[in-house]
């Protein structure tokens, strides 16, 4: 009889396990896929020309990246999610070990560009362990928060936590890596928070990292001198504040409707980084304040579907997971935004699906893959 019933609760499952996946997060993903890779090919042409005498090199590249990135999407939306928790300590360790070795001046594999050593390469591209590290922070936390429910809010539950975020944080501060520091740090303080650990505590956390990062800034001349120039990048117009201003102009030139598609100015060596980080300026450039409007609009939209369901998950580890993911998109595209419109000072952050980077796009969609997981075990809605 019993046997009869575990075999009754195991074809239940196995039902949930192949139910159909959350078609408008899908949908918004891959418009925003299509969407970046178009925008990519147009920002990316004339640098690609100029290094490569071909103007797809990039656009080929990362479409190779977008395809295999989708391809690996549909195969972990298909997978129990809760084979993640075991997978997570193993991320996240092999994410600590690889910001190890990007520190350490090994010829033809760590590299610095730009005074910071970020990139591992791999010879068909470069990859950069921080990428690693927000998923690993991402399913370790989502794991381990699950399994202890209210004894989150014990303090010595915390320490944990706590360590893993300061040893990445310091490993990241000696690269720099600015930016990633602070998007892991919002992904890691908000799994906490909606895993139950009291405002206070948050917010005692919140201002411990805080000041962390406000003492990095000041005592590191790397991040002092973007600071000072963030403030005033007309101070150095042909130098430091160079890239602020020429994102200023490609969005200011582009108006209410955009020069048009493809007909970007200062996409031809004017705007550095206009196929990376400042791709943004280039959207706005050709499409105009409308089509700017349009990215923010799916990035809201993919944004709030995700939220939603997170809220109707199966259960607590499911929840985690989502809303890990989907806050450190949605942390990723507004300091994008902000610093392409130099609301905030420039920490070399990119813009998910549309910048140019194929492990980070492929690692992206590796995530919206898990949020699909999820997705398929949300009992569906009774009729009638």
């Amino acid at each position: 009889m019993k046997q009869n019933q575990k075999r009754r609760q195991l074809t239940q499952e196995e039902k949930l396990a192949r139910g159909p996946i959350d078609l408008p997060f899908l949908l918004i993903a891959m418009l925003l896929l299509g969407f970046g890779l178009v925008m990519l090919l147009s920002a990316s042409s004339a640098s690609s020309y100029y290094e490569s005498g071909n103007a797809m090199t990039y656009f080929i590249k990362q479409a190779i990246f977008a395809v295999a990135g989708v391809a690996v999407m549909f195969v972990v939306s298909k997978i129990d999610y809760q084979s993640f928790r075991g997978l997570s300590v193993i991320v996240l360790g092999a994410a600590i070990f690889f910001l190890v070795v990007v520190l350490l001046p090994i010829p033809g594999f760590s590299m610095r560009i730009n005074g910071a050593r970020r990139w591992l390469n791999l010879g068909i591209t470069n990859f950069q362990p921080s990428e690693l590290a927000k998923l690993g922070v991402i399913l370790y936390f989502s794991a381990r928060i699950s399994k202890m429910k209210e004894k989150i809010t014990e303090w010595r539950n915390l320490v944990p936590f706590a360590v893993i975020l300061a040893l990445i944080v310091i490993l990241m501060y000696f690269e720099p890596h600015m930016s990633g520091t602070i998007l892991i740090l919002i992904a890691g303080i908000t799994l906490l928070f909606v895993g139950g650990l009291k405002l206070k505590w948050v917010l005692l956390g919140g201002g411990g990292m805080a000041a962390i990062l406000l003492f990095i800034i000041t005592q590191t001349s790397y991040m002092t001198s973007r600071l000072q120039h963030w403030l005033n990048p007309w101070s150095d117009p042909q130098g430091k504040g160079y890239q602020t201003i020429q994102s200023l102009y490609a969005i200011g030139s582009g108006g209410f409707l955009g020069l048009g598609l493809g007909k970007s100015r200062q996409k031809f060596l004017y705007l550095p980084e206009e196929h990376n980080d400042f791709i943004f300026a280039v959207v706005c450039e050709e499409l105009g304040y409308v089509g700017g409007a349009i990215v923010l609009i799916l990035f809201a939209l993919l944004v709030l579907r995700g939220y939603w369901l997170a809220i109707h998950a199966r259960d607590r580890f499911g929840s985690l997971l989502i809303v890990g993911v989907t806050t450190l998109l949605a942390a990723q595209v507004f300091l994008n935004i902000c610093v392409v419109t130099n609301f905030l000072p420039a920490t070399g952050i990119s813009l998910p699906f549309f910048s140019y980077g194929g492990t980070a796009l492929f690692l992206q969609l590796f995530e919206i893959g898990i949020v699909l997981s999820v997705s398929r075990q949300i009992p569906a809605p009774r009729s009638g």
